[in-house]
């Protein structure tokens, strides 16, 4: 467990993580509007996800805020699991508060017996390839063009994979 040994930093700001489920639906459209994503989530797609049984999602509450600041979701097959979505209010970024979340999440998918995780950064996004890489995750591949930008553009995806054994 390299990934949670490089997780811990003495500087982490108090937060706590928790579960997400449908009746947060509304919450995580909102914080995925704000990821800077060229089509956010509606609240029913959130919904829809947040209810499948092989989707698992976690919040991060900084203080004693009831309302995530961020979220993490990813579809578990098997013992894989793929981060579909991470995202962190943009007045609440540089707090570690996607380190913290990201680690809570990552002892989740663990526990319930996932082997590897894989997500896809879009090339450029240097605090998130920073973050990746700092719990581990490699490079296995790029999608070239994969992802729409709102200026009409394409952008790389970076596919990242962790091996949590």
């Amino acid at each position: 467990m390299d990934w949670l040994r490089r997780l811990l930093h003495p500087h982490a700001c108090p937060v706590r993580t928790g579960h997400l489920d449908s009746r947060h639906a509304r919450d995580v459209a909102a914080l995925h509007q704000q990821g800077g994503f060229a089509r956010g989530w509606e609240p029913g797609e959130c919904a829809a996800l947040l209810a499948d049984a092989s989707v698992a999602a976690d919040g991060v509450f900084p203080g004693q805020s009831v309302q995530p600041a961020g979220f993490v979701m990813s579809r578990q097959a098997a013992d894989e699991a793929e981060i579909l979505s991470i995202v962190i209010a943009p007045a609440q970024r540089r707090h570690r508060l996607a380190a913290n979340l990201l680690g809570a999440h990552l002892s989740r998918l663990a526990g319930s017996g996932v082997a590897q995780v894989f997500l896809e950064v879009e090339e450029g996004n240097i605090a998130a390839e920073r973050l990746y890489r700092h719990l581990g995750f490699r490079e296995v591949g790029r999608r070239k063009g994969y992802y729409p930008k709102s200026d009409g553009s394409r952008a790389t995806a970076v596919a990242m994979r962790l091996d949590l054994t």
